[in-house]
């Protein structure tokens, strides 16, 4: 792969960070809870506490697909540090995807009846299915890459 475009891909990598952490950082003031709070108590509620908790598996994948992108980078693509980045990157999006669910099922138990959580709820179901799809390519990349790491030490040792 062509340097230029690893570069370009770890420049997406960071402005999707970037723009991850302004969305945690700008909702919760426009988030509709919070237009009777004061600024302390807007990021001391519980449900934004806990997105903040769950953000931080988004943004370990982020890190370790950047790290991933730069073993690519250095010709170091079967090797036993990318196998690793894809294994921390399925977990991540397995363990997001949980932690969404858990959001979505608090708030469709524990919602105010006046209020309707079909939006929550319906981003929930699409962000669960992104993780899902991600932690299965995460997983088939991870193994295509292992077979093939095994396969080049066994005809290494043959030769």
């Amino acid at each position: 792969m062509k340097r230029i475009s690893i570069i370009f891909l770890q420049a997406v990598i960071v402005l999707i960070a970037i723009v991850a952490l302004a969305i945690l950082i700008r909702f919760p003031l426009a988030e509709g809870r919070a237009a009777n709070l004061d600024l302390f108590s807007i990021y001391l509620d519980p449900l934004i506490l806990y997105g903040y908790a769950a953000s931080i598996a988004f943004f370990i994948a982020l890190y370790k697909a950047f790290r991933l992108l730069g073993y690519i980078g250095q010709n170091k693509v079967f090797s036993s540090n990318s196998v690793k980045a894809l294994k921390s990157i399925k977990y991540c999006a397995i363990i997001l995807s949980v932690l969404i669910v858990i959001a979505g099922l608090y708030i469709r138990v524990s919602h105010n009846k006046e209020d309707d959580p079909a939006g929550f709820i319906a981003i929930c179901i699409v962000t669960t299915f992104v993780s899902v799809v991600v932690a299965t390519a995460a997983a088939i990349f991870e193994k295509i890459l292992q077979n093939a790491i095994d396969m080049k030490s066994e005809n290494d040792l043959t030769i």
